[in-house]
């Protein structure tokens, strides 16, 4: 039997950008993927601290170094500038493995500065 369980979770990390106009997904620093081990394409759950949206959506790599996390198209009605996200993944493993299972959580302070990789 699979059992779903978080893969990665990039936690209180900020938004910089919310765009209507651009092609729907949300942006990240290459960087912030390389240390949650996310991929281009995947698709994520954001949460937004600040009011409580909750949205799916697929990942597209901004520049690395940039700092960049810009939820984009219909998604951006869902937050603003400067609030504070959760972008998670998932996975599925074999029940078996539940117990031992470790997610990979990065953890930002307020300037998208990662303070440390669990």
């Amino acid at each position: 039997m699979q059992i779903e369980m978080l893969r990665t979770k990039l936690h209180r990390v900020t938004t910089t950008r919310a765009d209507l106009n651009y092609e729907g997904s949300i942006s990240i620093d290459r960087d912030f993927m390389d240390a949650a081990g996310l991929f281009a394409n995947e698709k994520v759950d954001v949460l937004d601290i600040n009011n409580g949206a909750r949205f799916t959506t697929y990942v597209i790599e901004a520049e690395r170094g940039s700092k960049t996390i810009g939820v984009n198209g219909a998604a951006a009605r869902l937050v603003q500038t400067d609030d504070k996200l959760i972008v998670i993944s998932y996975c599925s493993i074999d029940i078996n493995d539940a117990p031992t299972h470790k997610p990979k959580v990065v953890l930002f302070d307020d300037d998208n500065v990662i303070k440390e990789i669990i």
